[in-house]
């Protein structure tokens, strides 16, 4: 981590970066909070959380366009963009204009689904290839951090400020990455034409490299989703406690994942990236079995282990992205996989819903770990690769620095 943060144009990116999250964390449920107020409708408020999720179906096409330009440029316009679909909110004075909310939130959706593919591309460009995992566990941590404080921080602004607080905040997280990205000096290689390669599914089918961990991501995140819903169960059929105890099951598996994201990156180097998504299978599969026995000791410990896991699968999958990926195919691949790994886990939690009245959520917490194990088996029966530094930069790779 010292060595990353020794990097000028690293420590500028990932400032903005985390300033970036720290906006996003806060504006929507602020932005719901508003809605409920304003029209007491649980459905409306709903809505915004929907409104500003739909726009991932467009990912395929937002990895094109991360390919097609400069990142660096893309992540600029697309970062204002943000800022500027929220300053409509300040307009919203009643229930007669609730639809401003929805079309603001659309709006920062689909710049969004824009800028994830483009930061994981750009970082590419400015972190050396070794410490990529590194990076990646540093946002993720931040990231995990933000998931704590950044709804508290939310719903305080509302309270204590009013919901338009809230839309400055964002409007100058949005502010802070341009002028971070305004000081670097990418030298990025002229896009080309999207012309050979092809699509990043066909690419990911035909790596050996990629296919194995999008499959196995793919797999685990089929029940993964079980968790939105047993997490309840857990709360109040195993432990006879209230809804509001979920909070500090969320707590727990919160404070997990701080210990596992500054960990993903030294495990990525000694056991190579795919293994680390297994070794987080295997902390995941363990902690759901804990969380099905009804008792604190078992239940708290169990929710921490699900919590190390979640940084381990994700600094694993997306380094590995990064690295066997070349440079004029890292949005349109990164965009597949993310697909690839979000449609399942969207289907599982809608079918966790389902199950759990028919089969117990002990039951569906004992699939989770048996489906975690057989992927984390696969994994760990891939051929082995070396954990050191990777291999040249990819091509288009070049220096990045920040200007004075």
């Amino acid at each position: 981590m010292r060595r990353l943060l020794a990097v000028p144009a690293a420590r500028t990116y990932l400032l903005g970066q985390t300033v970036s999250l720290l906006g996003d964390s806060t504006l929507w449920l602020a932005m719901s909070v508003w809605v409920k107020t304003l029209t007491g409708s649980n459905a409306a408020a709903g809505l915004v959380f929907l409104c500003f999720t739909a726009p991932a179906l467009l990912g395929p096409l937002a990895g094109a366009l991360v390919d097609r330009f400069r990142r660096r440029s893309l992540l600029i316009w697309a970062n204002a963009a943000a800022g500027a679909a929220v300053l409509p909110l300040l307009a919203v004075d009643g229930p007669g204009r609730i639809w401003l909310v929805y079309c603001s939130m659309a709006l920062c959706g689909a710049a969004y689904t824009l800028l994830i593919p483009a930061q994981s591309a750009l970082l590419v460009s400015i972190v050396p290839r070794d410490l990529l995992a590194d990076a990646n566990g540093l946002l993720r941590t931040a990231q995990e951090s933000l998931r704590l404080v950044g709804p508290l921080l939310g719903a305080g602004l509302f309270v204590a400020a009013g919901p338009k607080a809230a839309v400055l905040v964002d409007v100058v997280s949005c502010a802070v990455p341009i002028a971070c990205l305004l000081r670097l000096r990418v030298e990025e290689r002229r896009p080309r034409r999207l012309a050979g390669g092809g699509g990043g599914l066909g690419f990911i089918a035909r790596s050996p490299r990629l296919r194995p961990v999008v499959l196995a991501a793919a797999g685990a995140l089929c029940v993964f989703g079980f968790s939105e819903t047993t997490v309840f169960a857990v709360a109040g059929q195993g432990l006879h406690r209230s809804p509001a105890f979920v909070g500090v099951l969320a707590a727990v598996q919160g404070a997990g994942a701080l210990v596992g994201g500054p960990s993903a990156a030294p495990l990525a180097r000694r056991l190579g990236e795919a293994r680390l998504m297994a070794a987080g299978m295997l902390a995941g599969a363990a902690g759901a079995l804990l969380q099905a026995v009804a008792a604190h000791a078992a239940v708290l410990p169990g929710a921490a282990l699900f919590g190390i896991s979640l940084p381990w699968l994700t600094v694993g999958f997306t380094t590995r992205l990064q690295r066997a990926t070349p440079d004029g195919m890292q949005g349109r691949v990164f965009a597949a996989a993310t697909m690839a790994v979000t449609v399942p886990q969207t289907a599982s939690i809608a079918l966790g819903a389902g199950l759990i009245a028919v089969a117990g959520y002990q039951a569906l917490l004992a699939s989770i770990a048996a489906v975690l194990v057989l992927c984390a088996g696969y994994l760990f029966a891939q051929p082995s690769e070396p954990s050191g530094p990777a291999g040249p930069p990819a091509a288009g790779q070049r220096r990045a620095e920040v200007s004075p």
